[in-house]
């Protein structure tokens, strides 16, 4: 075990950030990272199936389109990346060979890639198929890389080991994206034999290969032999069995029917300590949750915004209102039992780019909000709806939040949906507030500009402002962290007096396994890491 620290990045993917100092935020009490310990010089017994209890369904297994943090637990095991992220948060090469070579003006990245291993179908891994990966993330109109990608001129090869990718302007993050989604690297084969229905069947490089799906019931896969890795992969598959309800996973995980399931549930994860069979994981999130205002998705996420004729989207003093509703730290510590921290916008305090600002949010002020609801001429109390995943933990906030508005003149309406069904909500913009997390990443421009800047796919609330697009444009032109700490802050600036996101609060992740699992690790991006993991030689479920 080990305690929160600083998360370095090996590469120029690094900003601070600042906001408009207004209520600084106290901790709900110390808590020690666990991130789970590889299998080192362990016993293990070769072979097995895994189960793991998932809390929710992933979206299709398409890393170009996907915007499930579940739908990366399942592509770790058989997708993976150019670069990917270690427990103490250093980004390190995957499939690529070593860090990137940028140039001295910033627009030319250099990859090495590795040569000699084989996609799941066979077909051989190198810099062309690389290429064909990221031109798909980049263009395909349904993609939601690319605005992580930034302002690409073009993606070629050089040779079969080396990818160049050259940039209108430097784009400082890139390294960052590419040690997510948008550096998951797909079968050029069977992308020209699937297309649009990749995710039905997934292929790519990893120590498993994509075997069923039943929907709403269970995601298998088994072991690669082609894998280049392969013999550290020791399970013979892995089945991933969707179960949303909290107790159910943690009933689960008392009888062994299931040896590992994500998200914990604060109202279970102390109980579930105190059994010696089972070990608890837990991380600082990169993340947050957040209440999202549609203020312009009329036509759907990435397209131009339009007028939504409600207050919350008309007048900034609405949205004002409602933040001031919310009173984060008496929400967070009672619904979560002090497990989960406060958030006040996009950059988590144990980054080393956090500062007191980006960890200060709006006051809860009541009064306030009733004021400003006179000021812009609305009903009080004014009717709301928020939309949310219909699980126990959520439903249990938006209750409590349901009653702290009502003291700032607000009737929030709740509407439960299921998770996979509220995800093409946030896209098409079929909601007036929404309740929905973040899983994080390393670099606070993956927090912001794919949410916020203006056209951007996952901009669900349609949110558009010229200066704050500016502002997130020349964060990522520099490398210098003390510049784009200060071009952050004047953004996190913006997001405080328009109000287009309410941070709400930021989540520990809390994962349970057996005791007889070894090499389950989970870090602070959110993703539980089963590839490597096998079963305890001597210990039998």
């Amino acid at each position: 075990m080990r305690r929160s620290r600083v998360l370095v990045i090996a590469t120029a993917a690094a900003t601070l950030a600042a906001c408009v100092p207004i209520q600084a935020v106290t901790s709900s009490g110390e808590r020690t990272d666990n991130y789970g310990i590889p299998i080192g010089s362990q016993r293990i017994r070769e072979g097995g199936e895994l189960v793991m209890g998932l809390s929710n369904e992933p979206d299709r297994l398409d890393p170009t389109t996907s915007s499930s943090l579940y739908t990366r637990y399942v592509m770790s095991t058989i997708c993976e990346k150019l670069y990917d992220l270690d427990s103490s948060g250093q980004v390190v090469p995957q499939l690529a060979t070593a860090l990137p070579t940028i140039s001295e003006d910033g627009r030319t990245v250099t990859i090495p890639v590795r040569t000699g291993i084989k996609f799941a179908d066979g077909t051989p891994f190198d810099a062309t198929a690389v290429t064909t990966s990221l031109q798909r993330h980049l263009t395909l109109k349904t993609s939601q890389r690319t605005s992580e990608m930034g302002p690409i001129e073009g993606i070629q090869a050089s040779g079969k080991d080396t990818v160049v990718i050259r940039y209108k302007r430097p784009f400082a993050p890139i390294t960052a994206a590419l040690a997510d989604r948008a550096g998951m690297i797909m079968s050029a084969a069977a992308l020209s034999a699937k297309g649009d229905n990749f995710g039905d069947a997934p292929v790519c490089v990893g120590p498993f290969k994509f075997v069923r799906r039943v929907p709403q019931t269970s995601i298998e896969v088994t072991r690669d032999p082609l894998y280049y890795d392969a013999a550290k992969v020791h399970f013979d598959s892995i089945v991933y069995r969707i179960m949303p309800d909290t107790n159910s996973r943690a009933a689960n995980l008392r009888s062994g029917d299931v040896q590992v399931a994500d998200t914990i549930s604060p109202q279970d994860v102390d109980a579930l300590a105190k059994d010696s069979s089972l070990r608890v994981l837990q991380a600082g999130s990169l993340g947050y949750q957040a209440v999202t205002i549609n203020t312009g998705n009329v036509d759907g996420a990435g397209k131009p915004p339009k007028p939504i004729d409600t207050p919350l989207a008309r007048d900034p003093r609405v949205r004002e209102a409602f933040v001031r509703t919310v009173d984060r730290e008496t929400l967070v510590n009672t619904v979560f039992n002090n497990w989960f921290e406060v958030a006040c916008s996009p950059i988590a305090p144990q980054s080393p780019y956090a500062s007191d600002a980006s960890n200060t949010c709006q006051q809860f002020d009541p009064a306030r909000s009733r004021q400003l609801l006179a000021e812009a001429g609305v009903p009080i109390p004014l009717t709301v709806s928020m939309q949310v995943t219909n699980t126990q933990d959520q439903l249990r906030f938006a209750q409590a939040l349901q009653a702290s508005a009502a003291e700032g003149g607000f009737d929030l309406r709740i509407v439960p949906v299921e998770y996979s069904t509220l995800l093409d909500v946030q896209k098409r913009g079929d909601f007036e507030l929404l309740q929905l997390g973040w899983s994080g990443r390393i670099d606070p421009d993956g927090n912001m500009t794919r949410f916020l800047a203006t056209g951007a796919a996952a901009n669900y609330g349609g949110f558009s402002n010229k200066e704050f697009d500016d502002l997130l444009a020349q964060a990522s032109r520099t490398n210098d962290v003390k510049q784009r700490a200060e071009l952050y802050g004047k953004a996190i600036g913006i997001i405080q007096q328009q109000n287009p996101i309410v941070y709400t609060y930021r989540l520990r992740n809390l994962t349970v396994h057996a005791e007889r699992v070894a090499g389950i690790e989970v870090y602070s991006d959110g993703v539980v890491r089963l590839g490597k993991a096998a079963f305890v030689e001597g210990q039998e479920g």
